[in-house]
C-alpha cells in the first residue's frame, strides 16, 4: 500500500480511532488566517509574572526565592479538595460532584527560558519533581488520576510565558485516560505484552517515524498522529509511572526531552507552541500491568511560524484528517540539529 500519496486512513489501537491522511493536499496554497509572531524577548526576571520568584501572586502569597523548580496551589483551581458531593439524575441529564486538586509547578525561576531552552540537568530536575507530585497525589485516597501537563505559547492557551506546567488530580479518571485504558486492557489480554511496549519496539525496529531515541527511550511521530508534528515519547521498557522510573531512566528522559524539543523550536525557528501531558497508570487500586507511561505533544503549527492546523469541518464533523503523513514529519523534525537556533553561532 503507497501511503505516501494515496488516500488513506489509518488506526489509532490506543484510543480505538480512525484518522484520514490526504497526502497529495499537502502542494494546496494557502490563503487562510496567518497568525501573528509575538516578539520573545523576555527578561530574565519579571516582577510583574506572578510565576517569578518573591512575586506577591493575585491571592497576596509571595513567591519564595526559589532557584531551581517551585510548586504551589493554582489560585485559580479548576478543580477543588473540598467541594460538597452531589448527583443529578433525571432521565438523560446527569451529572456528579467532582473533586480534585490543581497545583502549578514552575520549570525554573528564569522567566526568559523554556524547557526547550534549559540545561539537560536542569530539565532533569523537573523530571524528578513530575515523578516525586506524582507519587504524593497518588497516595491520597479519594484520588484516582494525577494529569501533568504543560501549555505552551500563546497560541495554545497559555496565560503566562514563565516556564511553567499544572497537575490536575481528579477522583475520577478521565475520559481519554479511560478510553487508552479499554484498549491496552484488551491488548493485553488477547497478547499478555503491552500494547505500547510492542509499539515502541516496531518503531525503534522501523526507524521511519522515530524523531530521537536513545537507551532508555524514543520519541516518534506516531503512525495514527493526527496534529501535523505531533510525538509521543514511550520508554523502552514496561513501567507505568514516572515514579517508577530508574535514574538513568530519568536521565535518558532529559535528554531526550531537550532533544525533541529543540528539534520544534529549530523546525520555524521559533519558540514552538504546544500540549504536553503524561499518560500515568490510573492511582484507584486496580492492576495496571497492561499500561506503559508515555507523552503525547500537541503542536498546532503546520506550514511555517505563522501557519497552524485548525481543528474545523470534516474533523469536528466526521472523524480527524491530516494532510503531512507522519513519515515526512518524523523526517523533518529527525534531520534537524539539536543545538537550539537561538544559540547557534
Amino acid at each position: 500500500m503507497n501511503l505516501s500519496d494515496t488516500p488513506h486512513r489509518r488506526y489509532n489501537p490506543l484510543t480505538d480511532e480512525w484518522v484520514l491522511v490526504s497526502p497529495h493536499r499537502t502542494a494546496r496554497p494557502w490563503q487562510g488566517q496567518v497568525e501573528k509572531v509575538i516578539p520573545d524577548q523576555r527578561p530574565a526576571f519579571d516582577a510583574a509574572c506572578y510565576l517569578c520568584p518573591g512575586v506577591t501572586r493575585a491571592n497576596g502569597e509571595i513567591n519564595p526565592a526559589y532557584t531551581s523548580t517551585f510548586v504551589f496551589p493554582n489560585d485559580f483551581a479548576a478543580l477543588l479538595p473540598d467541594s460538597p458531593s452531589a448527583t443529578l439524575a433525571d432521565g438523560l441529564f446527569q451529572a456528579h460532584s467532582e473533586r480534585g486538586i490543581c497545583r502549578v509547578i514552575c520549570f525554573s525561576p528564569r522567566h526568559d527560558l523554556t524547557l526547550a531552552e534549559m540545561e539537560i540537568p536542569d530539565i532533569r530536575l523537573v523530571v524528578d519533581l513530575w515523578a516525586s507530585q506524582f507519587s504524593e497525589l497518588a497516595a491520597i485516597d479519594w484520588i484516582k488520576h494525577v494529569e501533568i501537563f504543560e501549555n505552551r505559547g500563546a497560541a495554545m492557551g497559555a496565560s503566562n510565558p514563565h516556564p511553567h506546567g499544572q497537575i490536575w488530580a481528579n477522583e475520577s479518571i478521565p475520559t481519554i485516560v479511560a478510553s487508552e485504558q479499554r484498549s491496552q486492557k484488551a491488548y493485553f489480554a488477547q497478547h499478555q505484552r503491552p500494547l505500547l511496549l510492542d509499539y515502541v519496539e516496531q518503531e525503534v525496529a522501523r526507524n521511519e517515524r522515530v524523531v530521537y531515541a536513545n537507551e532508555h527511550w524514543a520519541a516518534v511521530v506516531p503512525f495514527w498522529a493526527v496534529w501535523p508534528y505531533e510525538t509521543m515519547l514511550l520508554p523502552r521498557r514496561a513501567v507505568s509511572t514516572l515514579a517508577e522510573l530508574s535514574e538513568a531512566e530519568r536521565d535518558s528522559l532529559a535528554d531526550l526531552l531537550s532533544h525533541t524539543l529543540i528539534r520544534y523550536d529549530n523546525l520555524f525557528q521559533t519558540s514552538f507552541p504546544y500540549t504536553f501531558g503524561w499518560h500515568n497508570a490510573p492511582c484507584d487500586g486496580a492492576d495496571y500491568a497492561h499500561h506503559v507511561v508515555h507523552a503525547h505533544i500537541y503542536p498546532p503549527l503546520l506550514r511555517s511560524a505563522t501557519v497552524r492546523k485548525f481543528m474545523v469541518g470534516y474533523e469536528m464533523l466526521a472523524q480527524a484528517q491530516r494532510d503531512l503523513t507522519a513519515e515526512t514529519a518524523a523526517q523533518r523534525l529527525r534531520d534537524l540539529p539539536s543545538l537550539h537556533w537561538t544559540k547557534a553561532e
